[in-house]
């Protein structure tokens, strides 16, 4: 059985390396369907950094941690 490396999931807020701990749901209801989910990764400094970005624009739909996904 071949073994695969993983890359460690980081956060996804400009500039940030840490690890990612929440999984920001959101999807822009303009060009997406209801139902489909655009994913962002956050640490816990920048989940509600990246979830206010979200609601300010309509976007957000819910945060989840990264293990649920």
């Amino acid at each position: 059985m071949a073994e695969t490396a993983t890359e460690p999931l980081t956060c996804s807020s400009k500039g940030c390396q840490a690890a990612a701990h929440y999984a920001v749901l959101w999807n822009n209801p303009k060009i997406h369907t209801p139902e489909r989910r655009k994913t962002w990764l956050a640490c816990p400094e920048h989940e509600m950094t990246l979830r206010a970005f979200l609601s300010a624009r309509g976007f957000y739909r819910e945060t989840r941690p990264v293990d649920a996904l």
